[in-house]
């Protein structure tokens, strides 16, 4: 992570942060913008849809980056509203499905939707959508984010066991849903 000092041009690597220190917006867009769109994608099956989630969070992040107590926290702090703004996408998706009446008629699936993943990748995503939310997170988190168990933990909030739980029951249960599609 970067951070610079106010009033500096440059951009330095710390361990530990100065007192008056400010994040970097520039490097961490530069950086992580395309990383965090990736995983948004697998959470909400949708690249228009996550560059926008992971927009609001850049945009979060810059409203708040003076008040940040440890500029060195932003990555997770990104990570952590990513993962919370496509939960929320995909709870409003679910009260659409749940309530067509109330959809808008005009809405429907980008024309490029089945051209975000290789062929090769769909079957995998398809079972990986049949996880409860909690395994999709954390295996998302863990192969592709390639993230620490205590990483994960503290990005969803929980504890590393129900980390290494959820990895566990959810890898068993995409083993025997791809199995059965070989």
């Amino acid at each position: 992570m970067s951070v610079t000092e106010p009033g500096e041009g440059w951009a330095v690597a710390q361990s530990v942060a100065p007192k008056d220190a400010v994040v970097d917006i520039t490097y961490l867009y530069a950086t992580y913008r395309l990383p965090m769109v990736r995983m948004a994608v697998l959470l909400v099956d949708d690249l228009g849809t996550a560059e926008d989630v992971v927009q609001d969070a850049f945009t979060a992040l810059h409203q708040r980056a003076r008040s940040l107590r440890d500029p060195q926290a932003a990555v997770g702090y990104l990570r952590v509203s990513v993962i919370n703004g496509c939960r929320s996408t995909l709870r409003k998706r679910k009260v659409r499905r749940e309530h067509p009446d109330m959809e808008d008629p005009g809405t429907s699936p980008g024309a490029d939707r089945d051209l975000l993943v290789a062929e090769e990748h769909r079957h995998v995503l398809a079972a990986m959508r049949t996880l409860p939310r909690r395994q999709q997170e954390v295996l998302l988190l863990r192969y592709w984010s390639d993230l620490s168990e205590s990483e994960i933990a503290s990005t969803l909030g929980i504890a590393a066991g129900t980390v290494k739980s959820a990895a566990s029951r959810g890898l068993d249960r995409l083993e025997a849903l791809l199995g059965e599609n070989r």
